[in-house]
């Protein structure tokens, strides 16, 4: 690709994200989006049962932008889940949903341990069909 053609993706490219009012729109306050990656381990034979409610209780949380839970593919038992929010504070205001709160008391005997769990700061990215960041 020629520096013109270059330039002129990257114009059309910050156009079109400009166009559907993606960008700094997508981050909280303090212009900063908040992470999670974490970690839990189901009681044998539980893992799909698990990851169902956790996937029912993902619905309608506002400033969620991003919300994944996967198999571990080298632990039956394992379970990932990856959070990307505008914000903390619509993370915190998330555990206080009357759905959230079900999902915990659903879910909780199921869960045999919870591993690691990390607090990132997301610079970016694609999510679904819009770009981020």
């Amino acid at each position: 690709m020629s520096k013109c053609q270059r330039r002129d993706f990257l114009a059309t490219s910050a156009a079109a994200i400009a166009s559907i009012g993606i960008g700094s729109s997508a981050f909280g306050k303090g212009g900063e989006m908040y992470g999670l990656i974490g970690r839990m381990n189901a009681v044998p034979g539980t893992r799909e049962q698990l990851i169902a409610i956790l996937l029912e209780a993902s619905a309608n949380m506002p400033g969620c932008l991003s919300y994944v839970v996967a198999e571990d593919a080298r632990d039956a038992h394992a379970v990932w889940i990856t959070e990307v929010w505008d914000s903390k504070e619509s993370h915190d205001a998330s555990l206080s949903l009357p759905s959230v709160r079900a999902a915990i008391a659903k879910g909780r005997p199921l869960i045999a341990a919870f591993g690691d769990s990390i607090v990132t700061t997301p610079a970016g990215g694609q999510f679904g069909n819009r770009v981020i960041g």
